[in-house]
């Protein structure tokens, strides 16, 4: 592994206190999946290792993937549901920054765990590895784990078994995090916003019961209606959105990502799924990702706003200035 231990100045005051590396396995990738295992290594705030935590997890349904994972069902009968591990993984992930490989993807399948559980995420940042990279501008072929392992001399034992992962992922951390801190870099650092909202069906209203337990999933993908305004154009710098505009969005975000584009269509913005010429404006926290959004955004001289920019332009939606006309596609 190479030499990480010298760290040229003071340590950036700035920087988190302490970090809590996580990887979990799941029963696949969309919304109503299940966390079948979780590991945790929590790091001070140089990055060394105070401990590690490992449990199964029942997901309550089939466990998906076993050819990745290696969990069966027989395996995970006996282990405790999330609710019963919520408290232990609570205990480690709070006063941390949540750090992952990916990290959108873990904060959100604990994310709707918790929610599941009707217990608070005890998280309020994280930090995704791939984007810490990318700010370091690591010579990597590619944004796998693997790759991030290989560059810093760390040996994978048991690819996408959850401890091994995160041990993985926590020795790579380290000397990503003091190069970071002798060049001076700001840490990705995103918000978590906990989700509130759990619904019994995908059909029951925001405002019904929770069910801790319920086979159900969290607010599963639907089509949306059309947007009935006309699109007024571009966003202009310092003047509100406009009912009726087109937005995309690309990356990461510390909102759920449906959640996010929920609150544009109920202002009566029109959420597309690509970047055109008629895009109003593009929403992102890394524009200068390579995404073919950003890309195309850049060559149409797109508009690019950051997640807190567009949140806060949310609050404040001008009406259309023209009758709703019959809806469009882009």
């Amino acid at each position: 592994m190479l030499d990480d231990r010298q760290t040229a100045g003071p340590w950036p005051t700035s920087y988190p206190q302490g970090y809590a590396v996580v990887d979990v396995e799941t029963t696949g990738l969309a919304r109503d999946d299940r966390i079948v295992s979780a590991a945790v290594y929590r790091l001070d705030a140089q990055g060394d290792v105070e401990d590690h935590w490992y449990t199964l997890v029942n997901p309550e349904r089939d466990p998906g993937p076993v050819w990745i994972h290696g969990l069966t069902s027989d395996v995970l009968e006996g282990a405790p549901l999330f609710p019963e591990i919520a408290a232990q993984l609570s205990e480690r992930l709070t006063g941390r920054v949540l750090v992952a490989h990916n990290a959108a993807f873990d904060w959100s399948m604990l994310a709707r765990e918790y929610a599941r559980a009707s217990v608070l995420a005890p998280v309020q940042q994280r930090l995704c590895t791939i984007a810490l990279s990318k700010e370091l501008r690591l010579p990597l072929p590619n944004h796998k784990l693997e790759s991030l392992a290989a560059h810093f001399g760390v040996v994978q034992q048991r690819a996408h078994h959850a401890l091994d992962d995160a041990r993985v992922l926590a020795e790579a951390f380290r000397p990503s995090l003091h190069a970071a801190a002798r060049g001076g870099v700001r840490l990705p650092l995103l918000e978590c916003r906990p989700l509130t909202e759990w619904s019994d069906s995908p059909v029951t209203p925001r405002s019904g019961p929770r069910s801790p337990y319920g086979q159900s999933s969290w607010r599963a993908p639907r089509k949306r209606p059309a947007c009935p305004y006309p699109n007024p154009g571009r966003y202009e710098k310092d003047k509100p959105l406009k009912q009726g505009m087109r937005v995309a969005f690309s990356g990461d975000t510390s909102i759920d990502r449906e959640l996010l584009e929920d609150r544009a269509v109920e202002a009566g913005l029109h959420v597309a799924t690509s970047v055109s010429r008629l895009t109003s404006l593009l929403v992102t926290n890394d524009p200068d990702s390579a995404t073919s959004k950003t890309v195309k955004a850049k060559s149409f001289g797109t508009p690019i706003l950051d997640e807190s920019a567009f949140t806060h332009l949310l609050r404040d939606v001008a009406p259309a200035t023209a009758r709703p006309a019959a809806p469009s596609s882009e």
